[in-house]
């Protein structure tokens, strides 16, 4: 029995279960097979789709019930995928760095006196920054099987749980006013709590979310969502409610998504935001859109991409798939050295993910792998004991000092450390292992959709409900090549969906050896509709070709582009050990014990002139480059400048008036094209996303 029909009524599991059946059949018809020959169909079948359908509902994955809006994909447990390769790499140097010894150096994850231990909520410590962590660490515990992080999660599950007031509420008693119940720090955790349910099947998550959701509808909206925090960010509470709402269907439940919709900040503005904070921008312009989940009304859903093209349009005019805002975007701070928050680049995948689910839009998967390749592996130290609060795509000094207002922060917001940094020391934990969690998810018509490509296994029911384990093996986005190999107990009928992205032409696929004839247009899906068996093979070739884009309204600098990665200037990088305590930002708390000699603070400094700008042909942009394939690194990590495995080799000329200005930081980009009489040079570009001192926006040079 699945989840959904474990937690319905017998009423409502008979006309579930018929519902369920009549959609069964509508999608194999739709899929050309009759019911009583499905299983003996032989011939694939492969056609392009722009996306998948949302009219029906997965058999096996718990999908949005109506009257929301199917979801066009349904996101798998956390434990369906392991990874592999590179990424699981990143979790495993997450796990043996800062992420996973947090709770060593952070006051806020201290067990003395923290509020989050308390039933009234009460404690010196004790706000966001618990869940902000637990929802990275506990995810990464069950996606790697590690029992002692399981065991450490658990702890504060149960002590969530546990704690539980009797009206309902939960979590720190902070007021922003009188009356006014701070909710944001709840968010959080309430996403910590669904994830634990897919790992154990806890049925306490369903009791607890239904008291807390009760208890939210009594509050007087004159009280509700009242502070800055929570007003922007009410749309994580709304998807945590439908989370509720689709296991358990209570009618309620959508009145209380209606009420945080009314009275959090306005995300729906044609030509504004409410704020213009890093992250809530890149956390909440997703609220719209889940909230038409509900509503249906198609200028909600507009809205989000409004939202999403205005803040780019003005401050995102740089490579990397985000926008510099430091912490506040300012007009006349739109240069490429203008920098994102390492939170605001977790939130903007999550919020890529989840537009992803609700939309069918690859634009979405597209994103996400921009700010996934080319920004967030630069934010951190590459073993992850360390990280910076500010990275631009422009930068050429990561240090102590106090840039503003060059930059929108005052104090040591460009350095690398670990006890520094408090929203987003926790928040980072969730950036990989979200990705790769969303990396495969099931389809409305009982199949798989391979949606960000990165080696490893997803293990889940398709089809007639035959469970089925594909294994992955790529090094992806290094290279185009990704192949899949299918394990069953069975034969079985199931559609394949692979993702060909936009930047990819004359995409090729094969199965066991064979030829598909199909064409793969980029920026949709192959579907591959075939009776599998043990040991298919199917093989994805995306070739990956040199592009280079030129950003008009940023003085016609250019980025470059292979594949996915978007290229940066090696950049030699001198690191200056330093003492975390002294040099952390103002609002940082540690523990007593916290040892600055075991978890140092770095300064990166260039070694080598980094002033250069491209030559570029402008019949012919993509001849001049060429590109200089690596050995594999044998760490399995490619995210540093020594061990990228493509570099590009360019050629270009030092610009001498353009240096470090008054501030610290890499000077405003000169307008292209730039006339400069120094000597052509042959200039090595590494991928954006490993190198920490980077240029990546170039002028232009004659």
């Amino acid at each position: 029995m699945n989840k959904v029909e474990e937690n319905c009524s017998p009423k409502k599991h008979s006309i579930r279960g018929k519902m369920e059946k009549r959609l069964w059949q509508t999608a194999l018809l739709l899929a050309g097979c009759s019911l009583s020959s499905a299983v003996q169909a032989q011939t694939l079948q492969a056609s392009f789709a722009a996306t998948t359908g949302n009219e029906s509902a997965n058999r096996f994955y718990v999908s949005n019930r109506a009257p929301l809006l199917g979801a066009y994909f349904v996101k798998l447990p956390v434990t369906a995928i392991k990874p592999g390769g590179w990424l699981r790499r990143q979790l495993e140097l997450q796990r043996d760095g800062l992420t996973g010894n947090l709770g060593e150096i952070s006051i806020w994850l201290s067990k003395k006196d923290n509020a989050w231990l308390n039933r009234e909520g009460k404690g010196k410590w004790g706000w966001e920054e618990l869940p902000y962590w637990l929802k990275g660490y506990g995810n990464i515990a069950y996606m790697l099987r590690d029992e002692k992080m399981i065991a450490e999660t658990k702890f504060w599950i149960d002590a969530v749980l546990n704690n539980q007031r009797p009206n309902g509420d939960f979590g720190p008693d902070v007021e922003k006013g009188a009356g006014k119940r701070d909710l944001w720090t709840n968010m959080p955790m309430l996403w910590c709590l669904q994830s634990y349910y897919e790992y154990a099947g806890d049925k306490r998550v369903f009791d607890f979310m239904t008291k807390y959701f009760k208890w939210q509808l009594t509050i007087p909206d004159q009280l509700f969502l009242e502070d800055y925090w929570e007003k922007s960010r009410g749309g994580d509470n709304i998807l945590s409610v439908y989370w509720l709402y689709n296991y358990t269907g209570e009618p309620w439940l959508l009145d209380l998504a209606t009420k945080i919709d009314r009275n959090m900040a306005n995300w729906r503005q044609p030509n504004n935001l409410p704020n213009w904070h890093n992250v809530n921008v890149a956390e909440c312009f997703r609220e719209p859109a889940t909230y038409y989940l509900q509503s249906g009304n198609k200028e909600d859903l507009q809205a989000t991409y409004n939202d999403f093209q205005l803040i780019r349009t003005i401050y995102g005019q740089v490579p990397g798939g985000l926008f510099g805002s430091d912490e506040n975007a300012r007009r006349g701070y739109e240069d490429p050295r203008q920098a994102v928050e390492t939170c605001g680049m977790v939130e903007q995948m999550t919020s890529d993910e989840f537009l992803l689910r609700f939309t069918g839009d690859t634009k979405w998967a597209e994103n996400c792998e921009d700010v996934a390749f080319n920004t967030f592996p630069a934010a951190f130290m590459p073993d992850y004991r360390s990280l910076r609060y500010l990275t631009a795509p422009n930068m050429v000094v990561s240090d102590s000092r106090n840039h503003a207002p060059g930059i929108a922060n005052e104090g040591p917001f460009l350095m690398m450390n670990p006890f520094s940094s408090r929203c987003c020391q926790h928040n980072h934990s969730a950036g990989w292992v979200y990705y790769i969690e969303n990396s495969w998810m099931a389809t409305p018509d009982n199949g798989l959709a391979a949606q960000l490509y990165s080696e490893g296994s997803v293990t889940a029911k398709v089809g007639n409900g035959t469970e089925v384990t594909l294994t992955e093996n790529t090094q992806y986005p290094f290279d185009g090549l990704v192949e899949f190999r299918l394990q069953t107990g069975k034969p079985v009928l199931f559609p394949l969906y692979l993702r060909i992205p936009a930047w990819s032409k004359g995409a090729t696929i094969k199965v066991n050896g064979k030829d598909v004839p199909v064409q793969a247009q980029p920026g949709g899906y192959v579907r591959l509709m075939n009776t599998w068996k043990k040991d298919d093979k199917i093989s994805l070739q995306l070739p990956m070709e040199l592009s280079v884009r030129q950003w008009e309204r940023n003085r016609n600098s250019v980025s470059v582009n292979y594949g996915p990665l978007t290229y940066s200037l090696l950049i030699k990088e001198r690191f200056e050990q330093k003492d975390s305590k002294e040099t952390a930002i103002g609002d940082s708390k540690w523990q007593e014990t916290a040892d600055p000699k075991k978890w140092p603070s770095y300064e990166i400094y260039p070694a080598s002139d980094w002033n250069y700008g491209l030559l570029v042909d402008t019949q012919a942009p993509m001849q001049s480059f060429s590109v200089v394939k690596r050995s594999w690194p044998a760490d399995n990590n490619p995210w540093t400048t020594a061990n990228v495995p493509i570099q590009l080799q360019a050629k270009g000329k030092k610009i001498p008036g353009w240096g470090i200005d008054r501030h610290g930081l890499c000077a405003e980009l000169p307008q292209s094209p730039v006339q400069t009489a120094e000597a052509l040079t042959t200039l090595t570009l590494v991928p954006m996303g490993s190198a920490r001192l980077r240029i990546s926006a170039f002028p232009v040079v004659e």
